[in-house]
């Protein structure tokens, strides 16, 4: 998908440059507990197809940092977060959209580096849990159901990368998850073994956080 594929390298290059620019003796890392809440843009991608229809929705919860050099920190989260996809659809039958929405419990684990005293970058993997899931769907058609989370994959892993601007105690940033699990489960059906829905979760936050210490 091009969203994700374009964050990703943005991102990469960003974090690449930013290593030549570190100044130890003005961007050491303090160990903070804080609170954290941002807006997400999710969508799924496949290697056969793109859904280029963005699910907005929300992230919340609390945030470590834990020093392990001058200006290197490990930053654990928890977090409560709402992924998914919209599709818009408009042929003979019917015209609207459906909203596919899960919703998880998310534990991110990344290594934040100080580029200097009020910006960093970060980088790790994350893992989550889905709670629950449902479509909704407007417009010709209007439904609301809700999902068995037993008939699709529980379990999400992938990929984190972001920046963030400190201004102490709040910070703002801006991060990119990649998923590397599938959403559905794989299934056997007539001798034919598939799994639906075959996509993975992408997901970009824009997030604020609170430090408490």
């Amino acid at each position: 998908m091009k969203m994700q594929t374009n964050y990703l390298c943005a991102l990469t290059l960003f974090i690449s440059a930013s290593f030549g620019m570190l100044h130890a003796q003005d961007n050491n890392v303090n160990t903070e507990f804080g609170v954290k809440g941002g807006f997400n843009m999710s969508n799924l991608y496949s290697n056969d197809a793109n859904d280029d229809n963005v699910l907005y929705g929300f992230n919340a919860g609390v945030y470590a940092t834990l020093p392990i050099s001058d200006f290197i920190a490990i930053q654990p989260e928890i977090l409560f977060t709402t992924k998914g996809a919209e599709l818009d659809y408009n042929n003979a039958f019917a015209t609207g959209n459906a909203k596919f929405r899960l919703n998880y419990i998310e534990v991110p684990l990344l290594v934040r580096v100080n580029i200097t005293k009020n910006f960093n970058v970060h980088a790790g993997g994350y893992a989550s849990y889905l709670v629950s899931s449902k479509v909704t769907g407007d417009g010709d058609i209007n439904f609301d159901q809700e999902i068995n989370t037993d008939d699709l994959n529980k379990f999400d892993a992938g990929l984190s990368a972001g920046v963030g601007v400190d201004f102490n105690p709040v910070s703002i940033g801006l991060r990119y998850n990649y998923g590397l699990t599938t959403v559905g489960k794989e299934r056997t059906l007539a001798g034919t073994t598939y799994t639906f829905p075959d996509a993975k979760n992408s997901n970009l936050t824009l997030y604020l956080s609170y430090k408490l210490n």
